[in-house]
């Protein structure tokens, strides 16, 4: 059905479906391709966590670096993506089609330079992401591969944005899960079917990359009604750019900081050992895990909140949001409950011979989970802001948990309360920034309901 949708009959959809019945529909293939995507990115860590508990803390080292290029994915694609749907929620599809080219083409430019200077300093890369003398090794290894794949990921990335900004959800799901499901099979075969080692885990994440990859870009260029990806359309002028990054600022402060405290956090984890580097690590992929499906979630929510905002439905902007919160809270709020059970059945999968790595993971496990329904809060406000052009207050609500306040609690926590510090200090900056959040979105909401009234 989705295919046989004119422009025309999108726009009604947007504008039109209720929101209890729109955004679900939006929002399942994101959630499970967020969720895919997730999986494939815990696969690498369960598989290598089999070679040694040093190959494992490898992962969680590059982590912070592909982090850092999916920060930057993050910002062109949801910042192309948000002026997206704006424009074509107010019928501007020539700057639509701007938007895209430009964000898709810059990426592939940053994609190439990143791969470039990263492998003619990959040893110097892997220790200033806080790789000890053992993990290092491993992780020059698994980041030749990793970094090769850089363009192909971070076009991904905004063709997915892209996709699900029109209401092209399945589209992108298509993409992004086929590379996904690849890259599970491939990491058996190739780490210990071909004896490949963590070579091998870097060379199936590469290979499914440059598939979904593929897919995308057919996606984007092949079918009816969809935005085409034209180099005519490359538009790199300040304007344009001002209003991508104006978006997608707050995804690069959340991803961007993510990865900068993931350095952070493998050098207060490496006094400790590998074993608190590998067991940090374990515990971030999973927690990315869960949070997936919230992500994806949202991610349904944000074209129609975009959309919206574009056509100046306020109401609608107002009944999206408030639905998104409830089902986000109990989501979360369930996973967590069952998450927080398991916790050291959750861990010990992962590395089942290091009774340390299992110790020190769980504890530090079970206490994010209980901030899960602060986070789903936290979530929700962030996609609010950004889907509707409000790109300061976003930025500073993506900047509590990964920056404003899990960086300097990393610095002061392990001094004080040594281990346990730095497994507590997540819990924290998640405390925190739902105190920073629920204070902006009195304002947001505030002036949403005013304008609302001014419709009326």
């Amino acid at each position: 059905m989705a295919t046989s949708m004119t422009k025309e009959e999108k726009y009604r959809q947007m504008i039109e479906t209720p929101v209890e019945k729109l955004i679900p529909r939006l929002a399942v293939p994101t959630i499970i391709s967020m969720l895919v995507t997730s999986i494939y990115n815990m696969a690498d860590t369960f598989f290598v966590s089999r070679i040694g508990t040093s190959a494992s803390g490898a992962v969680g080292v590059m982590f912070s670096a592909m982090a850092m290029i999916q920060a930057i994915g993050f910002t062109l694609g949801m910042g192309s993506g948000n002026y997206i749907s704006r424009s074509l929620g107010n019928k501007d599809e020539d700057i639509a089609a701007r938007s895209a080219a430009t964000a898709f083409f810059t990426a592939g430019l940053i994609g190439i330079i990143i791969a470039v200077l990263g492998t003619l300093f990959s040893k110097r890369l892997v220790y200033l992401l806080g790789a000890t003398e053992t993990i290092a090794p491993y992780a020059q290894d698994y980041a030749r591969y990793i970094l090769f794949a850089a363009p192909f990921m971070l076009t991904s990335f905004v063709m997915n944005n892209i996709l699900r900004a029109q209401g092209n959800a399945v589209f992108a799901m298509v993409g992004i899960t086929t590379g996904g499901i690849l890259n599970m099979f491939l990491d058996p075969l190739l780490i210990f079917g071909f004896r490949m080692g963590i070579s091998g885990a870097a060379i199936a994440t590469m290979a499914s990359q440059i598939i979904s990859f593929g897919i995308l870009l057919y996606q984007c260029n092949m079918q009816k009604g969809s935005i085409h990806i034209r180099l005519g359309k490359f538009t790199p002028t300040l304007k344009m750019y001002g209003e991508i990054l104006h978006a997608g600022l707050p995804s690069f402060c959340r991803q961007g900081l993510a990865s900068v405290a993931t350095v952070v956090l493998n050098f207060a984890a490496g006094p400790y050992g590998d074993a608190a580097i590998a067991a940090m690590s374990i515990v971030s992929r999973f927690m990315m895990f869960v949070n997936s499906s919230l992500i994806g979630f949202g991610q349904g929510f944000q074209p129609v909140c975009g959309f919206n905002f574009g056509a100046k439905r306020y109401d609608r902007v107002l009944s999206a949001y408030w639905f998104c919160v409830k089902v986000a809270v109990v989501m979360l709020t369930c996973f967590g409950i069952i998450a927080f059970v398991f916790s050291g059945s959750i861990i010990t999968a992962f590395r089942r011979e290091d009774a340390e790595v299992i110790w020190i993971g769980t504890l530090a496990l079970r206490l994010q989970l209980l901030t899960m329904p602060f986070q789903a809060w936290v979530i929700m406000v962030n996609m609010l802001t950004q889907s509707i052009g409000y790109g300061f207050r976003a930025s500073l609500v993506a900047m509590g948990r990964q920056g404003l306040f899990l960086i300097p609690a990393l610095l002061f926590f392990p001094k004080v309360f040594d281990l346990l510090g730095l497994q507590m200090s997540q819990p924290v900056a998640d405390m925190l920034t739902f105190v920073l959040a629920t204070v902006i979105v009195a304002g947001v909401l505030k002036e949403l309901k005013r304008m609302r009234a001014e419709m009326a």
